[in-house]
This record gives structure tokens, C-alpha cells and sequence, in this order.
């Protein structure tokens, strides 16, 4: 029996043995009240006197930031208390999943528990996340003689969970409790069915819903479902999912509603949240996030390079700045020739070209010895320039040419080219970004429905983003098909990497167990084994053979021997300029014809 002075109230007598035997490990400890408890505390505590309660958020709030998250409230309204914690909570960036809460009912009632006033305050809205509730009613009181009744929630169970539940009974003149058992039973450890609500759509290979119930338990599976699934095995509860397909990851709006997972969990109309949620800000300043569950990397599928053109064939062998420095090179030689032959420019930009394209020329008119030193450096120079570039030719016909790939995000810049998907989710860990590039990259996403990004896939018109996962496959939207799927290649840049995380309200009960579960689950390889056998049992292999292998497509070409295809846009050029010499031919005569018409009806007249 633990001796206590007799300058101590019952009350604080009980007090101190359930802080001491409770609160020993806690950093610091909140005490709102109306009166002064006189409790001798080892901790660190803060006291508030809530004689008002117009400032007690606020109040709360500063005790919770410096870590004061455990509390002993004796105030006569305890509902406004509750109210006051559930906004401290979801307001400050303190985070805590086993807060314990003690709160010394004002009210005398009869013996039936039931009756109790203060035992309202068990069934709010607020009080049903906190599961180390407890509840101090006075039951009994003869002469110096005090009984307390110690009151919680049930808190587990598929049912009545916000139903009060008698503890233990304490009596002043005894001190000691009539069954002596723990006071905060809930630790999280069995819930015994409990529902948890979980948020989710399917979006492969995360969460996938709507299976067949005879092939897969409860119609559901996914690498994330499994992670609930064995969650829910391990403290036994039971999974409720809760969908919102329409807006997917949703959004928190500024008049503290949402939809979409987010929006669900948010508003507490679940309890976690699934399905390749990322480590979001904006998100974590209102919500609670699990360890990582996976870690993925953001890439897009981005229109294969064509072949180019036949007609560009023969531009191939040399890039831009030769062809500059070659047209110099014919300037510069033009214009010694023209210098050497006496600044006479007979014949010049005729025999210049003649010589770089190796074609011989006869003696007549190169007597002067300037003349055939020019002439002698121009044939050398033609003859490398003239062997580099069929060399070159050569090559560029017997190996295909394709454009240029999209390759980095600097490519989908330059490009403007669009790139997208269903939902803004994809640009959410950018949003914040002060990068110059990174803010012309959001200048390009675009979200459209599902079915016109399918039809989208087939026009080559966009890019599309996709996840990279740990064990080497990709999270792909299903609007892209086996068939749109050959014209696509992974880009070699990812734009971002990112965690995955289960989200859950702040200070949820469930984060510390979810993290633990988490931890074992990597450190026992499950998640890459599970990722495994969700793509292999659920995704389009032939899809993801497709995007994993786009970058190798042309290296297992064959060298083709030299068709009329290739050649078939050198043909078109030289017809094209066959007619327009033709042409140009038939101007010529009609108007030297007309010139010489008009010369004789001259010499006639004169």
C-alpha cells in the first residue's frame, strides 16, 4: 500500500498513483483546470487555467509545440476540451499516436454509468481517435470516504465503439483499485475486427479492386492492399475500403473540405490512405504520413524518333557546321580563282564547283602558273571533302536514320511537346519548385480523360507519364495498349523521385504500428517480392516488355541492302530539278525569241 500525506485530496491521491504508474515516461504533461491541483509530478508539465475558453486552442496549442502532449482536464465542460484538441491537433506540427487524456468528471451521479453526463464526451466525433481515453466519475461518497469509477471507451470491435466501458473502481479510504488492471488497455496490439476505413482506387500495380472473389480474397490485391492486408492481420481489424474513382488522388480545398483519397482521409471519412500517395507538403502540414512504403521514380514515355525523310539523305553525311564551312570553303576558292584568272569571272563559280565535286576540267585558259597553283589546292581540297562525304553517304544508306529522341526533360522543353495523364497528382512534388526548367516542364502537363489520352497514345501527339518501380517495373496507365505502346520510348531523365506513403489523420493511432509493419517488410524483401507478383500476375507483360525495352528496339535491326525506298527522295529531287530546268529552259528560249522578234520589227522600222 502506498502511503500518501493527508494535506492531499482523494482525487489528487488518485491522481498521483495513475500519473506515476502511467505517465512516468511521458516528457511532459498539459494540466487544464479550473482549480489548482496540488499533484506532485516528476515530469515537466504545463498548467492552464481555463477559466476561459475562448483562448484555450490557443493555449493548447503552445503546450503541444513544446511537447506537452499528454493531459489531465478538469473543467466543467469537458466537451469543449475534446473540440479544443481536435483543432490543436490537425493546427500544430506536433505528431503523436499514443497521447493519453484523463479527464476528472465535475459531476456526482448515481451508480449506473450510463447516466453520467460526462460520459457523453466518449461519444463525440473527437473523442473517437484517441484510444487512451480516461474517464474519473465520482461514484460514492460517505463521510471521508471517496469511490471513483474509471471509465474508457470500448474503442475495438466491429461494433459500438464509442460505447463506455468500467475499468477499475478506487476507493479513498482503501487506497487501492478493486480489480487493479491496466487503465489505457488500448495499445493498438488487437483490435479485435475493428473497421478501418481505407481510401483507395485502382490504379495497377498499387491497389487493384473489383477482382473476381472466387480467385482473390475479397476482390481485391495490389502491392499497397497487401500492405494493409497484413497491417490488419497483425493487429486484427478489418478492412473496409472506401472509393471516390471519379477524382482518383482528389485535393484538399481552402474551406477545409476534399475529395479523392486525400479528401477522404481528411475529413476522417477514413482512416488511411492508399494507392501511390507521395510525400506531398501541402499535404503533410494537415496529415500524417507512414514510413515510405516504396520508392519510385518519375519518367514519361515519349514518342519514338521516325525514320527521316529520304530526301534528307544526302544531307546526312556532314552536320550544319561543315555544310557552312564547305559553302565558305567554295566562296574562298571562287574568289582566288577570280583573283588568279585576273579578276576575270569567266566560267568561275562553274569550274569551282566542277573542281570540289572532283570532276576534271580542260588545260584551255589554266596556262598561268597562279592559276593552276589555285587550281591544284581546290582539287585537293575536293578530293578529301569529296571522299569524307561519300564515306558518309555510304554509311547513311545502309543504316536507318531516325530523328532526334526525346531524351531529357530539356528535349520536352524545347520541343513544347505536351506530356500528361489523368490527373494533376503528377505534378504535385514540382508545384514548389523555383527551378527555371522545372517551371516550363508545368507549363506542358496537361490532363485529359482517360479515353482521349488512349486515343492521344495512337496520334504520337504527347508524352506519358509513368513510375519506375523498385523491382523493375512500371506503374502505366491503363490508356496505354499493346499497340500504342511499339511507338513509345522511355525518356532517360526522371523528372522526380518520390515516396510512397500510407496517409492517415494527424496523430492517427495507427501511424506508430503502420511504421513498425513497414520496416519489417523491407527488411524481409516482401514489397519487391509482392511488386513481383502483382505485375506478373495482373499487369500487360507484353506492355511493360515494350516500354523496358524501347530504348533497344533499333539495336537488333537488320542492315538492309540498298532498296529503291531509300533513294526514292534523292529521285524526287533531281526530278524536281530536272522540271525546273526545263522550265527555266523554256523561259529562256520563249524570251530570247520575243527579244529577237523585237530587234528585227526594230531594224525593219528603221
Amino acid at each position: 500500500m502506498i502511503l500518501i500525506p493527508k494535506t492531499f485530496l482523494p482525487i489528487e491521491i488518485l491522481l498521483q498513483i495513475i500519473v506515476k504508474k502511467y505517465f512516468s515516461s511521458a516528457y511532459c504533461l498539459t494540466i487544464v483546470s479550473e482549480d489548482l491541483l496540488k499533484i506532485p509530478l516528476l515530469n515537466s508539465y504545463m498548467y492552464i487555467f481555463s477559466n476561459n475558453t475562448e483562448n484555450l486552442v490557443d493555449l493548447m496549442l503552445n503546450a503541444s509545440e513544446a511537447g506537452c502532449s499528454d493531459y489531465i482536464v478538469h473543467i466543467k465542460e469537458p466537451k469543449e476540451f475534446f473540440v479544443a484538441f481536435d483543432k490543436v491537433l490537425h493546427s500544430g506540427n506536433i505528431r503523436r499516436s499514443d497521447r493519453k487524456v484523463i479527464i476528472l468528471s465535475p459531476c456526482v451521479g448515481d451508480k449506473n454509468i450510463t447516466s453520467y453526463d460526462s460520459v457523453e464526451v466518449l461519444s463525440m466525433r473527437e473523442t473517437a481517435f484517441i484510444p487512451n481515453v480516461l474517464l474519473i466519475v465520482l461514484t460514492e461518497e460517505e463521510s471521508d470516504c471517496k469511490s471513483y469509477d474509471l471509465i474508457t471507451h470500448k474503442f475495438v470491435g466491429p461494433v459500438d465503439n464509442k460505447k463506455p466501458i468500467l475499468l477499475d473502481r478506487w476507493n479513498s479510504c482503501r487506497n487501492a483499485f478493486e480489480n487493479n488492471v491496466n487503465l489505457f488497455p488500448h495499445d493498438m496490439s488487437n483490435l479485435q475486427g475493428k473497421i478501418v476505413k481505407v481510401a483507395a482506387f485502382t490504379y495497377k500495380p498499387y491497389v487493384l479492386l473489383d477482382l473476381d472473389d472466387e480467385l482473390v480474397p475479397f476482390g481485391r490485391d495490389g502491392v499497397e492492399v497487401r500492405v494493409v492486408d497484413e497491417f490488419c492481420r497483425w493487429i486484427n481489424c478489418t478492412v473496409e475500403i472506401v472509393r471516390d474513382d471519379e477524382h482518383e488522388w482528389g485535393e484538399i480545398y481552402d474551406n477545409f473540405t476534399g475529395v479523392g483519397v486525400i479528401g477522404n482521409v481528411f475529413e476522417d471519412r477514413a482512416d488511411l490512405g492508399i494507392t501511390a500517395l507521395y510525400s506531398w507538403f501541402e499535404e503533410y502540414v494537415v496529415m500524417d504520413f507512414s514510413a515510405p512504403v516504396i520508392r519510385t521514380a518519375i519518367t514519361c514515355i515519349a514518342p519514338s524518333p521516325s525514320l527521316l525523310a529520304s530526301w534528307e539523305m544526302p544531307l546526312l553525311p556532314f552536320n550544319v557546321y561543315m555544310w557552312i564551312a564547305i559553302f565558305f570553303t567554295f566562296v574562298y576558292a571562287s574568289v582566288a580563282l577570280i583573283i588568279a584568272k585576273g579578276f576575270s569571272t569567266d566560267e568561275v563559280l562553274l569550274t569551282t564547283f566542277g573542281i570540289m565535286l572532283t570532276q576534271s576540267r580542260p588545260e584551255r585558259g589554266f596556262i598561268s602558273w597562279r592559276i593552276r597553283s589555285v587550281m591544284g589546292w581546290m582539287m585537293m581540297t575536293g578530293l578529301v571533302i569529296d571522299n569524307a562525304y561519300g564515306g558518309g553517304l555510304a554509311s547513311t544508306f545502309t543504316v536507318r536514320k531516325y530523328e532526334k529522341s526525346v531524351d531529357t526533360i530539356q528535349d520536352i522543353v524545347d520541343r513544347r511537346m505536351e506530356w500528361g495523364a489523368t490527373h494533376d497528382a503528377w505534378i504535385f512534388s514540382l508545384m514548389l519548385s523555383q527551378e527555371p526548367l522545372i517551371k516550363q516542364l508545368l507549363s506542358c502537363f496537361r490532363t485529359y480523360p482517360a479515353e482521349e489520352l488512349m486515343q492521344k497514345s495512337f496520334e504520337k501527339s504527347m508524352a506519358f507519364s509513368i513510375e519506375k518501380l523498385p523491382a523493375g517495373y512500371f506503374a502505366i496507365g491503363e490508356y496505354i495498349t499493346k499497340e500504342a505502346s511499339l511507338d513509345y520510348t522511355i525518356m532517360l531523365d526522371k523528372f522526380y523521385y518520390e515516396q510512397c506513403v500510407v496517409m492517415m489523420r494527424k496523430s492517427s493511432p495507427y501511424t506508430d504500428k503502420i511504421n513498425v509493419l513497414i520496416g519489417r517488410l523491407h527488411e524481409s524483401g516482401l514489397m519487391l517480392s509482392w511488386e513481383t507478383q502483382v505485375a506478373l500476375r495482373y499487369l500487360d507483360f507484353k506492355v511493360q516488355l515494350e516500354v523496358k525495352l524501347s530504348r533497344s528496339k533499333r539495336d537488333v535491326e537488320n542492315v538492309e541492302p540498298l532498296g529503291f525506298t531509300h533513294v526514292l527522295g534523292i529521285f524526287c529531287l533531281y526530278g524536281l530539278g530536272v522540271i525546273m530546268s526545263v522550265i527555266v529552259f523554256i523561259l529562256e528560249i520563249i524570251v530570247h525569241r520575243k527579244y529577237k522578234k523585237t530587234s528585227l520589227n526594230h531594224e525593219h522600222v528603221s
